[in-house]
């Protein structure tokens, strides 16, 4: 019997970075039991460095787009996973209507790289964000209720 997969959202600001990767690893590790998609509460199109260390991961995030929670408001998704305070905060209240919203915060690589004086410095805070955000996919889905 084949079960259903788990319709999972991650949601960030600018649905550029941490959102992004977390989609990638979901569908690399989890494929067979989430389905999974991310979006931004605004778009800033998808961020270079963090294709780069997904890549050196082995999941090639090249073909995701940006996309804002409009794009997938006719998905029935059954969580929505927040990875930034601040789509936390402004999280649609339509998300939540059926999806239980669950938040798991990680630091932005792009502001923690602001002051990198070379791109393999900025990479640094790429990786580490990349990983952590690999380990907490590592426990999805979360526990059926």
């Amino acid at each position: 019997m084949k079960h259903k997969k788990t319709k999972l959202l991650f949601l960030c600001t600018g649905n550029s970075c941490r959102s992004q990767m977390a989609e990638g690893w979901a569908r690399a590790l989890k494929g067979d039991t989430i389905e999974a998609w991310s979006a931004g509460i605004e778009t800033h199109g998808l961020n270079p460095l963090a294709v780069k260390v997904m890549a050196e991961a082995g999941v090639d995030i090249s073909g995701q787009e940006s996309k804002t929670t409009e794009a997938v408001k006719a998905v029935p998704f059954d969580y929505v996973v927040t990875v930034c305070g601040h789509a936390r905060e402004t999280c649609p209240l339509w998300l939540g209507d059926k999806a239980k919203v669950v938040h798991a915060g990680f630091e932005d690589p792009p502001a923690l790289a602001r002051n990198a004086r070379s791109e393999e410095e900025a990479l640094v805070h790429y990786r580490r964000v990349r990983d952590e955000i690999r380990a907490f996919v590592e426990t999805l889905p979360p526990e059926s209720e």
